[in-house]
């Protein structure tokens, strides 16, 4: 039976230490925080969106980027550093900043999604992961900009699959009544009904734990992954703050540390850190949240609701490694919830929350060999992980085993 270490015990590793197992491999996790999904899965948006998948980098976003620094609301923020990690990642995003790269993306990403989505189902159904939050609700993106709904609708392929709805404001109001807050000078939406939400949390802890349903199952060590020893040029242990765990294979699926851990090899990974906010309120009875899961398209502000909370999640800030929590960001992401949706949940009681989204400049994650054989990639999701989580899973699980993508890989290591 191989052996297969997997470093990262968020949504990523996780899943992946499913698919490995349940293809008959033998897996130990490591993760450094005392209980799994504590890093990006912890508080983040909860949107399964596999259909809106559309990366950061297009056409026309350095200019509106100029645009959000200067509101003190927008969706961005940026702070230099002396650290040329961050300067080489912006000039790679810059460089796909291309409506031809964004499209090329996109179709990559949407096939990813669609394993995913299929992978989910097979999973929670196996594991029989009930006590996740997951629902069907079905997504609505909101366009305030007459301009930007009708460049929006026009993507949409009148002879395809009849996957996303255009809907006037009439339409919008009708299926989410919550909206009638915040009407004024909405243009319309697309709605796809096949998009879910689930709590990304409370899905890494039940899967830790069906994962010992597995005979080849190692358990999770926790511990500080420190770097690799390489012997006749193929990774033959990790070392940790817990000693040295030999296998025969290693996947890196650890977020932001993926990154610092290749660099312990000589090599690099084209990630870095975009820092977003949650805020989790209690939703009671007097309260109407959102039934759907909605995502504000000019102001990169997503609202989802899980069990009895209203999750609302936004921003990107450019800052490195820094994991406060900002109060005048979260004072900002407050003004726009109560002028969005003031009665949508107890906003006194909303609880904050700051995580790093691991990023590539194109928005695609990094899946395959590391180019150091023994050693294999599951890194760079964004602020898609928990989308992409199963798929992404799926995809390296038959490359272990010696098995062509069951979707397209692009240029590099990415799907892209």
């Amino acid at each position: 039976m191989k052996h297969v270490v997997v470093v990262g015990g968020g949504v990523v590793g996780l899943t992946t230490a499913w698919f490995l197992l349940d293809a008959g491999m033998a897996v130990t996790v490591v993760e450094r925080h005392g209980r799994v999904g504590e890093g990006a899965s912890k508080a983040n948006g909860g949107q399964l969106s596999y259909r809106y998948v559309s990366p950061l980098a297009d056409e026309g976003v350095p200019m509106k980027a100029v645009r959000w620094l200067m509101d003190r609301d927008g969706p961005l923020r940026f702070r230099p550093e002396a650290d040329v990690r961050q300067w080489r990642w912006l000039l790679s995003f810059l460089g796909n900043c291309r409506a031809k790269v964004n499209r090329q993306t996109t179709e990559r990403l949407l096939a990813l999604g669609a394993l995913s989505r299929e992978s989910f189902g097979r999973l929670c159904d196996e594991a029989q992961l009930h006590d996740i939050a997951w629902r069907q609700p079905g997504k609505l993106v909101l366009y305030r900009d007459v301009e930007g709904f009708r460049r929006a609708t026009g993507k949409i392929d009148p002879s395809g699959d009849g996957h996303e709805h255009p809907m006037s404001r009439r339409q919008c109001l009708e299926l989410e009544p919550a909206l009638s807050d915040s009407a004024s000078g909405l243009a319309g939406g697309i709605f796809t009904p096949s998009e879910a939400v689930a709590d990304c949390h409370a899905f890494c802890t039940a899967l830790a734990a069906a994962l010992r349903s597995f005979a080849g199952f190692r358990g999770i060590v926790q511990a500080e992954a420190q770097g690799f020893d390489v012997e006749r040029g193929r990774v033959a242990a990790l070392r940790s703050s817990a000693g040295r765990l030999g296998a025969d294979e290693f996947v890196l699926a650890a977020g932001l540390q993926s990154r610092d851990l290749m660099q312990t090899l000589g090599r690099r990974l084209p990630i870095y850190p975009l820092k977003g906010y949650s805020l989790t309120a209690p939703v009671r009875a007097e309260h109407t949240a959102p039934s759907v899961s909605v995502t504000d398209f000019e102001r990169k502000v997503l609202y989802a609701r899980i069990g009895n909370s209203l999750r609302v999640a936004a921003m990107v800030d450019i800052v490195g490694e820094n994991l406060a929590i900002g109060a005048e960001r979260i004072a900002s992401l407050m003004r726009i919830v109560r002028a969005s949706f003031p009665r949508a949940a107890d906003w006194e009681q909303a609880v904050p929350w700051a995580g790093l989204r691991p990023a590539t400049p194109s928005g695609a994650p990094i899946l395959g060999p590391s180019g150091v054989d023994g050693l294999w990639l599951n890194a760079g999701h964004g602020a898609l992980g928990f989308t992409f989580s199963c798929g992404s899973a799926r995809v390296l699980t038959d490359l272990i085993r010696g098995r062509p993508s069951p979707v397209p890989l692009g240029r590099g290591l990415a799907v892209a």
